[in-house]
Formats: C-alpha cells, sequence, structure tokens
C-alpha cells in the first residue's frame, strides 16, 4: 500500500507540474480579471455565450465520443500522400497588392493597405499540448515563422491549443507590433514575454483603430476557451476589419447561429468572410457548423465571398480529412455563393476574380 500511495504521489506531482507548465499560458487576474467580472458576457464565474450551448449534444457521452474517435477507422481521417502546395515568397510580397495566403487550418496572413495581418498562426507540427499527439497532415508545414516578415497585427481569435500555438507565438515575438484578441488572452502572451503596452485586448461589441484606416470590431462567436481543465476563462471572438475599401469578417471558431444574422445586419455586407469549415460533428453540433451552416452563415454575413479554414492540417474530428470541403463546395454551388479554395501557400488575391483546382480530388 505504501509502494501504491508514493506512485500515485509522484504520478499526481508530475501531472501538476506539467499542467502549470509555461504552455499552458496563465488565468486572468488583478485588473484583468476585474474588468472580465465586469463583462455583460461573464456570469457565474465564466464567459457566457448569448444562446445556451453545452459542449456536447444532448445524450452524448464523452465516453462514447472518445470511442468513436480512437477506434472508428471508417474514415480516411489523414491525408494518405503529402498535401501539395505553393509557396509564395512572403518576404517580397508586393505591397501595392491586397491579397491573403493561407496555411492550413485557421493560420493566414493577409496584406491590405500595405499592413500584415496575421491570423491564429499555427505553425509548430502539432496542435496538442503533448507533442506526439495531434499532429499536422504531412505537406502542410511548407512555412516556418522565419518565412514570415514583420507583423502589423497578430489576431488571436481564442485561445484553443489549435489557435493559439505556444511555441510559434515565441518565435514570432521579435516581429510582432500589435496584437489584437479577446478579453484575458493577454494573459498567456503576458507570461511569455510579450509587452503588455502592444496588446488590445477587448470584449465582443468593441471597436479598435490600431492606426490610421484601420477599424477592427470585435463581434460574437458561439465557442468555448480553455487550454487546461478550466473553460471559458477568455473570451472567444470573430473580428471585423475594415481597411483600403474592404470589409473582412475574421472568424474565430463558432457554432451556427443568430449572430451572423445579427453581424451581417449591423457591420455588413462583406467582401469576404473566413468561417470554420472542418472539425464538425453531430455530437458537439453547438460549438462548430457544419459545412451547410458556413455557407448559411457566409448568406447571413451578406458575404460577396467566403473563404473555408478550419480544416486540412489537423484531424481533430471522425470525418475523412477532405470531407469539409467536398460539403461545402456542393453546397457553395447550389446555393450560388462564390467559394475561394486555394491550397496551402497560393496566394490569393482579394481584388478581382480567381479560378482555383480541385487540388483535394487527387487524393480521393
Amino acid at each position: 500500500m505504501l509502494i501504491i500511495g508514493i506512485i500515485i504521489l509522484i504520478a499526481a506531482t508530475a501531472v501538476y507540474i506539467f499542467m502549470h507548465g509555461a504552455q499552458f499560458g496563465q488565468p486572468p487576474s488583478g485588473e484583468r480579471l476585474k474588468k472580465i467580472r465586469q463583462s455583460a458576457n461573464y456570469r457565474d464565474g465564466q464567459f457566457q455565450n448569448i444562446s445556451h450551448t453545452p459542449q456536447l449534444t444532448e445524450g452524448t457521452s464523452m465516453i462514447g465520443i472518445l470511442g468513436k474517435f480512437f477506434f472508428d477507422k471508417s474514415a480516411e481521417r489523414v491525408p494518405p500522400a503529402p498535401l501539395p502546395s505553393k509557396k509564395t515568397d512572403l518576404l517580397k510580397l508586393d505591397p501595392d497588392k491586397n491579397l491573403l495566403v493561407w496555411f492550413g487550418h485557421s493560420s493566414y496572413l493577409i496584406q491590405i493597405g500595405g499592413k500584415i495581418i496575421l491570423v491564429d498562426p499555427v505553425f509548430s507540427g502539432n496542435a496538442s499540448p503533448l507533442r506526439f499527439t495531434t499532429k499536422s497532415f504531412k505537406g502542410s508545414d511548407i512555412y516556418t515563422v522565419q518565412d514570415l516578415p514583420p507583423v502589423d497585427y497578430l489576431f488571436i481569435t481564442h485561445d484553443h491549443w489549435d489557435h493559439l500555438d505556444y511555441k510559434t507565438i515565441l518565435l514570432l515575438k521579435p516581429k510582432v507590433k500589435k496584437i489584437i484578441t479577446g478579453l484575458g488572452v493577454a494573459a498567456h502572451l503576458e507570461r511569455w514575454g510579450y509587452d503588455k503596452n502592444i496588446i488590445l485586448e477587448r470584449d465582443w461589441n468593441e471597436e479598435v483603430i490600431p492606426d490610421d484606416g484601420f477599424i477592427v470590431n470585435t463581434v460574437t462567436a458561439r465557442h468555448f476557451s480553455g487550454r487546461g481543465f478550466k473553460r471559458n476563462g477568455t473570451i472567444w471572438s470573430s473580428f471585423v476589419l475594415t481597411a483600403a475599401g474592404k470589409k473582412i469578417f475574421i472568424g474565430g471558431d463558432s457554432g451556427y447561429d443568430q449572430h451572423f444574422a445579427d453581424i451581417g445586419k449591423k457591420l455588413g455586407p462583406f467582401d469576404l468572410v473566413i468561417l470554420e469549415d472542418g472539425q464538425y460533428n453531430e455530437n458537439w453540433k453547438y460549438i462548430h457548423m457544419s459545412p451547410e451552416e458556413t455557407v448559411q452563415a457566409a448568406l447571413d454575413l451578406n458575404a460577396k465571398k467566403l473563404l473555408p479554414v478550419h480544416w486540412s492540417k489537423f484531424s481533430l474530428s471522425v470525418h475523412s480529412w477532405n470531407e469539409p470541403i467536398i460539403r461545402i463546395k456542393k453546397e457553395a454551388e447550389r446555393r450560388n455563393v462564390k467559394l475561394l479554395h486555394p491550397m496551402i501557400g497560393e496566394t490569393v488575391y482579394l481584388d478581382g476574380d480567381q479560378v482555383f483546382s480541385s487540388w483535394w480530388e487527387g487524393f480521393q
């Protein structure tokens, strides 16, 4: 019994030390926590969605989900070969061009009005605190932090591991001029050595003017947050960027709800909306959209063009790796929504129209 007790104590101590490692960030405290508690979106010790949003669908068990995730092999969740890509030289971009380069999943670079914007960068090769899990698909990691130019604005939509990557954020530190994120997320960034004076953290429905000619509105999403066991201590957000005569919806993770139509009425129409399409499942239908719902959200937002992200880098659900793009392309064609589907690294020009190949079809 003594030996068993010692083993349990050692194991508990190891877990405690691991869970307090720097990569987990830190919870808000002091004046930041005081401000959070004054938020209209914070009740009962955590941030709340506008609509009732259980993380699991009614009647679903975590044991059942884990069983399906680890043992259901019916879907081809990982590409059978390295993904194709095009590597744009980001250090030699024409500053007069408005463009976007997608890095897979929800990471991308936008150049607009001569400014460089980076969203939810994950270049470490995985999306988990355990380095041997949730690895990126082969071929999806053609970029590193060293390939990036200086970043005028770094946007972080929320603090989940597949959006806020510790290793990437550390390497980015010398390149980042300003950070725009949701209320509470700055606590992580400050623990990692970022100057609090360059961080603009906001609640929903606030406006930020980081420079002349650039306006950022923080808007609602339907999701959750947390890097450890405690959830919803920081807010999850989407952003509306207005610059150079264009309006872009930078969508964080979100389940479908009325908020898309409300944002469309208040701040639309949009030249481009960037919305999640992937990692969905009926067992957590409130916090992630199906491809068909993503198309509906684009219509609600009154979008001219839709770029689907949150796919083609990690397997965080049980659907086939290419199911999200197949389903959303079919639905976008049916609903007459202009869909952008570049391969990783391909330059998307925000002015005019482009034709993109169905590059994923070679893997079917």
